[in-house]
């Protein structure tokens, strides 16, 4: 029988004995050992870090009041409202509730005007605005532009038509005459009046309103027997008046 152990066989034997104790013991002093190195490290560290100058300075900063905050208003930098205003615009030119128009009136032709003589009597000088005649008391030949009715002084003398007295004064050689317009551009003249005829200036008359009375004022016609010039104008041009009078 082979009595030579193997070395693994005597540290077995070894390990289980008082060896086992010693195993035990080295590996606390080695735990224990590696724990002192392990704590010096770290305080070391510590050491080093605690021993170092803080740099800079320290300040303890109290808070100081929030300032009051007010709104400012700034006026818009917008173009549209800087420039915008309400204008109210002057009564005379504030637009009126609209009121429908009227239908413009119809227009009504004038009235035809109707003439009468203004004094019966025959004619003893008639319409002669081209052709010369012979005028008597002058002595010359000259136009005539109305016509010469014979009548007493003192015979009343009536408008030949409706009309508006527009002018009476005296004429160096018709003497006193006497002007209605009648409209439509015509204007009848009464000349070799009365010094006082019976209508003023402004005057309405109607056809047949007496105006005054046949005198003997017409100095260019007073070689005539007694009568009443009648002349009548359209457009300012002189006319006949026999193509406006009725028949006698």
């Amino acid at each position: 029988m082979n009595n030579k152990r193997t070395w693994l066989e005597k540290m077995s034997d070894f390990i289980s004995g008082k060896g086992f104790y010693l195993v035990v013991l080295i590996c606390v002093a080695a735990i224990a050992l590696s724990g002192y190195y392990l704590v010096q490290g770290v305080r070391g560290g510590l050491d080093q870090t605690l021993d170092q100058p803080v740099s800079g300075s320290a300040a303890i900063v109290e808070p100081s009041a929030a300032p009051s905050v007010r709104p400012t208003v700034r006026p818009s930098d917008s173009p549209a409202a800087s420039s915008a205003k309400i204008t109210t615009p002057p009564a005379s030119e504030a637009p009126s509730a609209s009121v429908p128009s009227e239908a413009p009136a119809p227009s009504v032709a004038p009235a035809p005007l109707v003439f009468t003589w203004p004094v019966k009597g025959a004619i003893i000088a008639g319409y002669s605005a081209e052709a010369l005649a012979y005028n008597e008391t002058m002595g010359d030949w000259r136009t005539h532009n109305g016509l010469d009715i014979a009548s007493e002084q003192g015979t009343q003398v009536l408008a030949a038509a409706a009309g508006t007295v527009t002018a009476l004064y005296e004429d160096d050689l018709m003497g006193t005459m006497v002007e209605i317009d009648h409209g439509q551009g015509l204007v009848s003249q009464y000349a070799n009046l009365a010094a006082v005829p019976t209508v003023k200036v402004g005057d309405a008359v109607a056809t047949g309103t007496v105006i005054g009375s046949v005198g003997q004022t017409a100095a260019a016609e007073s070689g005539r027997a007694s009568h009443l010039h009648y002349a009548l104008l359209k457009d300012g041009y002189p006319m006949d008046p026999a193509d406006y009078l009725p028949e006698q």
